[in-house]
C-alpha cells in the first residue's frame, strides 16, 4: 500500500493550519478540539446546547480547560439522525458561530457541516475551519467552496449518509487500503482546485464502520499515518464502540474514551475531538511526557 502514495506529491506534510486573519493552528504537537452541539438530538445528551448563555459558558469552560479548537455543529450526524433542512441548520449554527467569535475572538472555531452553503456562511460569520463528515461527497459544491474560501478543511471517511451508513459497513478490500484509496482520491480532487489546501484527515470512527472495524482501525492507525503522512483528527469521544461492548451508556463512557484516545495518540493522532476537554488535555500532556522522556 505504500506505493499508493509514495510517489503522490499531493500528500505534502504540513503541521500547521493557516486560518483567516493570518492566525496559525500548530498541530506539530497533539491538540484538543471541544465539541459544541447546538442540536436537540446529538447522541450524547450532555453535549446538547440550546440557549446562547449555555453555549458561551460551555465554550469558556472548554477554552479555560485548554481546548485549542471549538467545533460547532447544527446537524446531528448520529446513526439514523433526522435529515433537517439547510435553513434549519443555518438557524441553529450561524448565531452560535457569531456568538462564539464575538465573545472569544482569539479562539479557533470549526464548523461541523457537510453542506457548502452552510460552510460558506459560517466562515463569513467567523469560523476558521470546515469539518466535513461527507468528504465533499454529500455536497458537490463543497470542494469549490473550500478552494474559494481557502480555509483549512477536515476531510472525513464515510459511506452513505448518517441515515444509511449503518447498512454500509461491508468492505470488499482491506479496511486501511480502502481508507488510503479514498483519501488519496479526495485530496487529489480538492487540490486540483486549490493546490495548497490545508487538509486534516479523519478516519471516521463509527461512520459506516462496526465497533470491530473501529478497533482494527485504531490498532492500525500508525500504518495509516505512515502511509498518508498527513495530520489526523480522531473522534472517539463517548461513541458506541466505547460503551456498547461494556454494556454502558454514552454518559458512562468517559473512562473508556480516555483509554481509546490514549491509543489514538500513540498511533499518531494530531487532533482529538472530544466532549470532555479537561480530561483530554491532561491525557495529551501525560502521553507527550511519556513519549518524550
Amino acid at each position: 500500500m505504500q506505493a499508493l502514495v509514495a510517489q503522490d506529491t499531493l500528500f505534502r506534510v504540513r503541521q500547521t493550519l493557516r486560518c483567516p486573519g493570518g492566525r496559525v493552528l500548530d498541530l506539530s504537537r497533539p491538540q484538543v478540539m471541544g465539541i459544541l452541539n447546538v442540536t436537540p438530538d446529538s447522541f450524547f445528551v450532555g453535549s446538547r446546547l440550546q440557549a446562547e448563555t449555555e453555549l458561551l459558558q460551555r465554550a469558556e469552560h472548554m477554552l479555560q480547560a485548554g481546548a485549542n479548537v471549538l467545533d460547532l455543529g447544527g446537524y446531528s450526524s448520529r446513526p439514523g439522525a433526522e435529515d433537517i433542512p439547510v435553513d434549519e441548520e443555518l438557524a441553529r449554527l450561524l448565531p452560535a458561530v457569531e456568538a462564539v467569535r464575538r465573545n472569544f475572538p482569539e479562539a479557533f472555531v470549526s464548523v461541523d457541516t457537510f453542506r457548502a452553503r452552510v460552510a460558506e456562511l459560517a466562515v463569513q460569520a467567523g469560523a476558521d475551519i470546515i469539518n466535513d463528515i461527507g468528504g465533499g461527497l454529500l455536497d458537490e459544491a463543497m470542494f469549490e467552496t473550500v478552494a474559494r474560501l481557502q480555509v483549512p478543511y477536515i476531510l472525513m471517511h464515510m459511506r452513505g449518509t448518517p441515515q444509511t451508513m449503518t447498512q454500509l459497513t461491508h468492505y470488499d478490500t482491506d479496511l486501511v487500503q480502502e481508507l488510503v484509496r479514498y483519501f488519496r482520491d479526495r485530496v487529489a480532487a480538492l487540490r486540483a482546485l486549490w493546490p495548497d489546501a490545508d487538509v486534516v484527515l479523519d478516519p471516521g470512527f463509527g461512520f459506516a464502520k462496526t465497533p470491530q472495524q473501529g478497533y482494527e482501525l485504531l490498532r492500525r492507525l500508525p500504518e495509516l499515518r505512515n502511509i498518508l503522512d498527513m495530520p489526523l483528527l480522531i473522534g472517539l469521544s463517548r461513541k458506541s464502540l466505547v460503551w456498547k461492548p461494556l454494556g454502558l451508556t454514552p454518559e458512562a463512557a468517559l473512562p473508556g474514551t480516555l483509554v481509546l484516545n490514549t491509543l489514538a495518540l500513540m498511533g499518531g493522532a494530531n487532533l482529538l475531538r472530544v466532549h470532555d476537554v479537561a480530561e483530554a488535555v491532561q491525557l495529551v500532556r501525560l502521553v507527550q511526557n511519556t513519549l518524550s522522556s
